[in-house]
Formats: C-alpha cells, sequence, structure tokens
C-alpha cells in the first residue's frame, strides 16, 4: 500500500474525459472589477451535467500580461463541443462581462483554423449598428458604445482540446478535519496554470455516481461515500471516515490535470485524514484514466 505522511492511498484511477476549452482574458480599471466580472461569468457553471459549461477563474494577471495594460483575470471555460462553447461564452461575456463596469473581453488561446468560437462577432449586435471594429496585428476588435464608454471584445477566440474530471477523494474522520485537507489541497493546487476546480471554493461535498434509480437523471448521490448511510447501503468507507470530500480538476490539457491533482493529494495528507481515493466509475465515464500510484511515483 502506498502512504504519503502515513495517509493511505488506493491504487485506482480517475476518469476524466475530452472537453473543449477556451481562455477568456479579463480586463478592468481595477483588480476588483476584473475579479468582480470573471466570478459573475463562471457563476453556475460547477457541472456539465447541469450547466452550459465547467468555467472557472484560472489566475490573476498583472498589467504587463493583459493585451490592454490594466489588471486583469484569465478565465477557462470547458465544454462537449465548440458549439456549446460558442453559445455559453456568448451568453456569459453578454450577461456578465459586457454588463460589468470598465472591462474588456480577449483571446487567451492561440489560434487555429476551424477550432475557433465567435464571440465579439456576434455580441456587436448590442451595439445597434452604433458598433465599430478595428484590426490590429491581424486580430479584429469590437468597440460597442456603452454607457461608461466603450467594452472592447476580440472577435474570435481559439479553442483547444482540454481535459474535465481529473479528481480524487479526501477521506477524513471528521468534516472539520476533512475540510481543513481539502482547503489545503485547493490553495495548492491554484499555484498551478492551465487548470480550474469549477466547484464552489474548488470542493466538492455532494459527490457524484453515474446514474440513478430515477430514469431521468444522468447521476445522483455517491452513495457508497455516504457516512450516513453507512450499513443501509455497500459502503466503500474505512473504519472510522466520517466526512468525505472531492476535488475536481479541469485543464487545458492531461499533464495540467496530472500535475494539480499530484500537488493536491500530497497536501491533502495530513492528521486527521484516513485515505485518498478517487472516482472511479469502471471506465464508464471517460477514456482518460489518472492512476493515483502512477502520479505519485
Amino acid at each position: 500500500m502506498l502512504t504519503l505522511n502515513n495517509v493511505p492511498i488506493e491504487d485506482t484511477f480517475a476518469e476524466a474525459f475530452p472537453m473543449s476549452a477556451m481562455r477568456l482574458i479579463v480586463t478592468a480599471e481595477t483588480p476588483a472589477w476584473a475579479f468582480t466580472a470573471g466570478q459573475v461569468a463562471t457563476g453556475y457553471a460547477s457541472s456539465v451535467i447541469g450547466c452550459d459549461v465547467e468555467a472557472g477563474i484560472e489566475c490573476w494577471l498583472a498589467p504587463e500580461q493583459t493585451p490592454d495594460s490594466r489588471p486583469g483575470v484569465s478565465l477557462l471555460f470547458f465544454g462537449f463541443s465548440r458549439d456549446a462553447l460558442q453559445k455559453a461564452a456568448i451568453n456569459r461575456v453578454g450577461q456578465c462581462i459586457l454588463t460589468c463596469p470598465t472591462t474588456a473581453c480577449y483571446n487567451g488561446m492561440p489560434i487555429v483554423k476551424d477550432k475557433t468560437v465567435r464571440v465579439g462577432g456576434n455580441l456587436r449586435f448590442f451595439g445597434d449598428g452604433w458598433q465599430q471594429s478595428k484590426k490590429l496585428e491581424g486580430k479584429r476588435y469590437w468597440r460597442l458604445p456603452v454607457m461608461d464608454g466603450e467594452f472592447i471584445c476580440e472577435d474570435v477566440f481559439g479553442t483547444t482540446k482540454g481535459v474535465a474530471g481529473g479528481n480524487f477523494l479526501i477521506l477524513a474522520a471528521s468534516q472539520h478535519q476533512g475540510l481543513a485537507a481539502a482547503e489545503l489541497a485547493v490553495e495548492m493546487i491554484r499555484k498551478g496554470t492551465g487548470i480550474i476546480m469549477p466547484f464552489p471554493g474548488g470542493i466538492v461535498r455532494s459527490g457524484s455516481k453515474v446514474g440513478s434509480r430515477y430514469k431521468k437523471l444522468k447521476a445522483s448521490t455517491n452513495d457508497a461515500y455516504c457516512p450516513t448511510l453507512r450499513g443501509i447501503v455497500k459502503s466503500a468507507l474505512p473504519e472510522g471516515c466520517n466526512a468525505v470530500y472531492e476535488i475536481v480538476i479541469d485543464g487545458i490539457d492531461q499533464t495540467a490535470v496530472e500535475d494539480a491533482m499530484r500537488s493536491g493529494i500530497r497536501a491533502a495528507c495530513r492528521p486527521g485524514v484516513i485515505g485518498i481515493t478517487a472516482g472511479n466509475y469502471g471506465g464508464t465515464l471517460g477514456p482518460v484514466h489518472l492512476r493515483l500510484h502512477s502520479l505519485l511515483g
């Protein structure tokens, strides 16, 4: 049995799956307004089970890292197809970034032919005929008049094939100890780039399994890891485990997800944690299998 800080690591794998991904650079006059726009634009985007995309704030950006030399944030969106990604991006940029004071929105991915989505080019109609376009260094930008000046949005955004659903489960003796370990894991994972943790605060309390006794549901509560159901269902919880938290990670490639899982698991192995495992559904969920023992060496 592999252990880290005396915490056993189950010999299993996390099932992940390919998704289309895009990066949005949001800038504003102040870091606070850039963060507000990013936070609102990535709201209600925890799982494609019930949301249009999985999305989150990737990192803060200093003025020297942005196209217009203003403070900003980098956002990552993940969807099952480029069409789904484009629809979600148009809605979220239009409702949450265009409306936010002083913001602008730029593409953060390389442009590859036939692998793009059009955002500014669709939002331009909000300008009601007063919109203007400008081409700089081969890139087209749209300028829409708004009540505090202009909203600038890049016309076309690049996409890439990312990996979503990387995960690990923290099995703890108590809710307090489990949450403390999960918070440390999130803090460590956030030091990396190319990834997001789309659930609230990066932590999942309501882990799910594939399928349900109710035909209309694609997923339902992961009863094997619910402490209150121990003794009623076939439990996967070791003796003394009274709380489980899951960390779910989406990344622009498999390496980014693997690095995030590795650093998060290492941070989570602390007193009060009884074990580490992963969401393994017998290979039925996704083709990307992230093996814990291989990740941790």
